[in-house]
């Protein structure tokens, strides 16, 4: 029996979701509307799996609605739910280290370059964390900028931003020294 890529939308106070999962388990989030990210679903889907068929399936994604939501309302620090990742054996590693920083806490690009053992990976880190399939699930929205600035997300700053104010993160912006003078 050939596997099929099952997908729902989903309302979300950060906006639309598309949330699509195999067999084995999530595999990919989109922020935007139906007919903005399906189209990414089907370039990444051809990308890893090769014309998988793809189905609007409003039901097989129910608990990862269910932990999304709860996580939304605050009742949900960590996420138990099976997925899949597909990406390069670095990135697979960069993936697996995101998913180790704790709710509420961040981790610059480079601590993530050194826990995995590439000191030297830091734009790499950066290109690794732009092309995770399951933001939120996958926390990429934890990694700051080394001076603790914001930087980079694929849904955009103010959803990053959105996202560690629910976890009560209080970043702490670098000060600016182009004020006017007087």
């Amino acid at each position: 029996m050939t596997n099929t890529l099952r997908y729902t939308m989903m309302d979300s106070p950060i906006g639309p979701l598309l949330l699509a999962s195999t067999a084995e388990g999530l595999c990919f989030i989109e922020f935007g509307e139906e007919p903005d990210s399906l189209p990414s679903l089907q370039r990444w889907s051809k990308k890893h799996f090769l014309g998988m068929p793809i189905t609007r399936d409003d039901e097989s994604n129910g608990q990862v609605k269910q932990q999304l939501q709860e996580y939304f309302a605050g009742e949900r620090e960590t996420f138990d739910l099976p997925y899949v990742l597909h990406g390069t054996p670095f990135q697979k590693a960069v993936w697996t280290e995101l998913s180790r920083i704790p709710y509420g806490e961040t981790r610059s690009y480079k601590d993530i370059a050194l826990a995995i053992g590439a000191s030297k990976a830091v734009r790499a880190i950066g290109g690794a964390n732009n092309r995770n399939p399951i933001p939120v699930i996958i926390p990429c929205h934890r990694v700051i900028g080394s001076n603790g600035a914001l930087v980079g997300y694929g849904g955009g700053l103010s959803i990053k931003e959105h996202l560690l104010a629910l976890e009560k993160v209080l970043l702490t912006l670098p000060h600016t020294s182009n004020q006017a003078t007087r």
